[in-house]
């Protein structure tokens, strides 16, 4: 993807370092932010397309980094973070990030990763317009637009894939490996938990919105949008 902007956010300037050599020798145009204040600076002034952030930084840390950034951008984030515990994953996932590294990482994996999210990010917009309506419910995968009782919500990119996914195939159910293959890609590392994640934070924007369907649990399976018939 020539031309991509990339926001690298570390206060390890070797690590910010070589991955902008990497990244620009595969064609992305990169700028970096060596703490949470100026990466929130850069993100207006640069206008990335993917931002990598790191979760331990001065000033302001990953996680607020990411918090503040969800009120006002939809733009894909992928956390770096030196723990692997399936806890601080969730969370970087609860406030937004769309995915997840863990230090120390190769180089190969980090551009793969950028480049799985980017295209799943951009091939929509090469496409017509891909849209499902439901009563008080549209989804617009061309414009990346969710919409709730007349009203746009702000919705991260994964989360967006996931609904839009499942209301294009209404009534179907789905495994949560099976949602991890067809939305997240052949190319993600994570987990099943994943999923719920992301189904609880669209829960929380869809429930109780209309009657005539919803986000439905099929307990030992997975989930399904559930429509019913007129």
């Amino acid at each position: 993807m020539p031309d991509a902007k990339v926001l690298i956010v570390d206060d390890d300037r070797n690590i910010c370092e070589l991955l902008r050599l990497y990244l620009q020798k595969d064609g992305f145009d990169i700028a970096i932010a060596n703490d949470g204040e100026e990466a929130i600076e850069l993100n207006e002034s640069f206008k990335p397309n993917l931002i990598l952030l790191d979760v331990m930084m001065p000033k302001l840390d990953g996680w607020q980094v990411c918090r503040e950034l969800r009120k006002t951008s939809d733009v894909p984030i992928i956390m770096l973070t030196a723990k692997g515990e399936i806890f601080d994953k969730i969370l970087g996932l609860e406030l937004g990030a769309d995915d997840y590294i863990s230090k120390p990482f190769d180089t190969k994996e980090v551009i793969a990763r950028i480049k799985a999210v980017l295209r799943r990010t951009t091939d929509n917009s090469k496409n017509k317009t891909q849209e499902v309506k439901y009563d008080k419910l549209i989804i617009n995968m061309t414009n990346f637009v969710l919409i709730v009782n007349g009203k746009q919500i702000d919705t991260p990119p994964k989360e967006l894939e996931l609904i839009y996914h499942l209301a294009s195939n209404p009534n179907r159910v789905y495994t949560r490996d099976q949602l991890l293959d067809e939305v997240w890609g052949f190319d993600y590392y994570g987990d099943s938990r994943t999923v719920d994640v992301h189904v609880k934070r669209l829960r929380e924007k869809l429930e109780n919105v209309s009657d005539e369907w919803s986000l439905r649990t099929v307990w030992g399976v997975g989930y399904k949008f559930e429509v019913k018939s007129k």
